[in-house]
């Protein structure tokens, strides 16, 4: 089907054209977001009034994008990462922690993950990051992963043992007061037996009054 697209939509169109895409992509996606309309000739006259808007708008976007771009290939982005003798990281940075520095580098929160090509980095070393601003500008970070020192190591091997250590405290601690409530317990059931032996000998005198009541009432009546 034809539609006419009413923003630019990456990998496909600038607003203001008229684009074949399959079916279900422009009424289940396009249509519906109101990214585009099913191209008709009256659809078609107000196509050049969304051009013209859409013309304007891009020079604004590429003025933007050309100064965020050169912003982006000037950063330096660093990391610190433990890694094996092969350099290999153990775990990753990730996507999400690229975009976190860069942002904070730029000062700025336009990009997102999804603006980062390629996955997660898992070796030391220089690397080549490409974001993507839009179909014509994806300009390309350099992040650099360092190796901890051997100093830096060692906190993180300690801050670790020392976080097993208070958790093993607090388990002691839970188990320890699991043990004295026990004890607690088992103290307080003999008590609990003499309140249950006195409330028997109490129903029993009780039980032998109105028997000799009844007798004395018998007597006298005979």
């Amino acid at each position: 089907m034809k539609v006419l697209l009413k923003e630019d939509i990456d990998n496909l169109g600038y607003a203001g054209e008229i684009m074949s895409v399959a079916d279900g992509y422009g009424r289940n996606y396009l249509i519906p977001q109101g990214k585009a309309v099913k191209a008709s000739p009256s659809v078609l006259k107000q196509a050049t009034v969304w051009r013209e808007r859409a013309t304007v708008r891009m020079i604004e976007l590429k003025k933007e994008h050309e100064a965020l771009a050169a912003r982006i290939t000037e950063a330096k982005l660093e990391f610190t990462a433990r890694a094996g003798e092969s350099g290999k990281l153990y775990g990753s940075i990730t996507t999400a922690d690229i975009v976190e520095q860069l942002n904070t580098a730029l000062g700025t929160e336009e990009i997102d993950r999804r603006s980062v090509v390629g996955g997660p980095l898992r070796q030391l070393g220089k690397h080549k990051v490409t974001i993507r601003l839009s179909r014509d500008y994806q300009p390309q970070v350099t992040v650099t992963i360092h190796p901890f020192a051997e100093e830096e190591v060692e906190i993180v091997e300690a801050e670790s043992e020392a976080g097993e250590v208070e958790t093993e405290a607090i388990l002691e601690s839970e188990e320890n007061a699991t043990q004295d409530e026990e004890l607690v317990n088992e103290e307080s059931e003999p008590e609990v037996a003499v309140d249950e032996a006195s409330e028997v000998d109490e129903q029993e005198d009780e039980e032998s009054e109105s028997d000799e009541a009844i007798d004395e009432a018998s007597e006298v009546e005979a």
